[in-house]
């Protein structure tokens, strides 16, 4: 639990956090300075004291300066670079690369069948097989992608979400493969599969047996992984759909409050399991109201977790975000251009207090990204937090009167939001009754149009063009790779036990129609009999039923 001495000032609170931060993580440097051998001091405020009680301390509620009390002093945020491709093989060919490159966490994209619960040799899997990520259809599949990669040592976050449970089943059995005890396995997986039926569009099940899946999820790993973030509640993709900043926001921490909600209906506390939500917001390119976004957003989580659900642990009241560059905004005209928006996203997420990071590619509006696309990916991160200056203070545009303001009309225009949101009934009704969609789809409609008419620039797009461009060298996925993922399919069903795989998945069956059943521990032992993702979630669509969108 975090407690605080009330009998002490905000700013002596603050100083004995960070002494004990340092104690356990030390600065980076002994001393900050820049190029002028100007010393850096850790925090600065305002010396007006009405100033320093709105925005409170870096590490104190309501978090509007960040939730570590010294942020980048101590430790960079992780650089989270996300890939996968192709085979299992093949994809963990490109983590060791990376990490060899200096990177400081996995993420994992996975193929569209593997995403929507197919295996590879499923009819609707077809021309799709490791083309937006890497096909994994059974635990021998995770196996090779993480060989050689300690999951002691490396935390992994996992973009699936109608399917996460089984995901996460299979990293554990890799986990325990590799003897590594569930309580030692750190990461996350997205498991939103609100915002698929919003903006993404990757759900399987109807919302009721979804939120289900969620909450065993939450119960397990409070139980037994408690390292593991066991949701990491998405306003990428609703941004990539067309909203705007706010929208991204309100309609984000909506979902995140209806997670809660159904975690607390199935029996939890709140204290239980609101530490372990993430969040997973898109860096775009206003770089002040992208930095006030983030800001506002962890003030109004903390507000929500704190007074509204009455959370008593400090830790539950925190917004941890990972943030990516929004893939939107990058051009196939002029691809080196996108060089530079993503190095100005990204420099907003950091000033904006984010806990990790992944910089897009180059060459993505185009394919997936090349080996040296990459690399230069990453360097982005790597120049900024090794270059820039920008993470030797904490919060360095606090008490900007725009970033501050900004601040301020972010919060009051997502709280807007979220009051006709609960005014419908909650996120899950107005996903249902489509009221999210459509003021997504409205502006995003606004926001074409005003490229159309040239109201807003994209450079190299709609002005400063070019009449040539030079053909960039693209990453294929070679076309054999399918035929390949399906015959070591085929050799797995051979080898296994399949006696033991039906006496699996019958019982996840059995217990599929009972309500109050935990299914996490029924999927495990399905994975770990080497059943596949398909098999696993045609028994769950025979019990739930799939959905259809608005």
């Amino acid at each position: 639990m975090g407690v605080n001495n009330q009998d002490s000032t905000p700013r002596e609170r603050w100083e004995t956090a960070a002494s004990k931060m340092i104690k356990r993580f030390a600065e980076r440097k002994e001393r900050f300075i820049t190029s002028s051998n100007i010393e850096v001091k850790r925090l600065y405020e305002s010396k007006r004291k009405e100033e320093v009680g709105n925005l409170g301390y870096p590490g104190q509620y309501p978090y509007t300066r960040g939730i570590h009390p010294t942020m980048y002093r101590s430790r960079f945020w992780t650089m989270r670079q996300y890939a996968g491709f192709g085979s299992a093989k093949q994809t963990n060919q490109r983590f060791r690369y990376l990490l060899e490159q200096g990177q400081t966490g996995l993420s994992v994209a996975f193929d569209l069948p593997t995403q929507i619960g197919y295996d590879s040799d499923d009819v609707m899997s077809e021309g799709e097989v490791g083309k937006v990520g890497v096909a994994i259809d059974t635990l021998n599949d995770m196996e090779q992608l993480l060989s050689g990669i300690p999951l002691d040592k490396v935390s992994t976050s996992m973009t699936i979400n109608a399917p996460a449970s089984i995901l996460l089943c299979m990293y554990l059995a890799v986990g325990e493969k590799q003897g590594v005890p569930f309580e030692k396995i750190a990461g996350t997986i997205q498991n939103d599969i609100l915002k698929e039926y919003i903006a993404r569009g990757t759900y399987i099940f109807p919302p009721k047996p979804s939120m289900r899946l969620i909450t065993n999820i939450f119960e397990f790993c409070n139980k037994y992984v408690p390292r593991f973030n066991t949701i990491s509640i998405s306003g990428y993709h609703i941004r990539e759909a067309g909203s705007n900043a706010v929208q991204e926001v309100a309609f984000t921490i909506a979902n995140g409050m209806a997670y809660v909600d159904a975690a607390i209906e199935s029996g939890l506390k709140v204290d239980d399991f609101a530490s372990r939500l993430a969040f997973f917001f898109n860096a775009h390119n206003h770089l002040f109201e992208e930095i006030a976004k983030f800001r506002a957003a962890r003030r109004i989580w903390a507000k929500i977790m704190k007074e509204y659900y009455g959370a008593k642990d400090s830790n539950s009241w925190k917004l941890r975000f990972h943030a990516q560059t929004a893939g939107s905004t990058l051009t196939a005209q002029q691809p080196d251009n996108n060089i530079v928006r993503v190095t100005l996203q990204a420099l907003s997420a950091v000033l904006g207090g984010t806990q990790s990071l992944h910089t897009n590619s180059r060459d993505e509006a185009l394919s997936l990204p090349t080996e040296d696309s990459a690399r230069i990916a990453l360097r982005t991160q790597q120049i900024i937090a090794h270059e820039s200056g920008v993470a030797d203070t904490i919060d360095p545009l606090a008490g900007s009167y725009f970033v501050e303001s900004l601040t301020d009309e972010m919060e009051k225009e997502v709280m807007k939001y979220l009051d006709k949101i609960k005014e419908i009934g909650g996120a899950v009704q107005a996903v249902e009754e489509g009221y999210m969609q459509r003021e997504i789809h409205q502006n995003a409609y606004q926001i074409q149009k005003n490229i159309e008419y040239q109201d807003e620039i994209v450079v190299g797009l709609n002005k400063f063009t070019v009449d040539e461009e030079v053909e960039p060298d693209l990453l294929k996925v070679d076309e054999a790779l399918e035929k390949e993922q399906i015959d070591s399919l085929r050799v797995v069903r051979d080898k296994r036990d399949n006696k033991k795989v039906k006496m699996t998945l019958t019982a996840l069956k059995e217990n599929a129609k009972d309500e109050k059943a935990n299914l996490i521990p029924l999927i495990l032992e399905a994975v770990k009999a080497y059943a596949s993702v398909g098999e696993i979630c045609h028994v769950l669509r025979e019990e739930f039923g799939e959905y259809r969108g608005v």
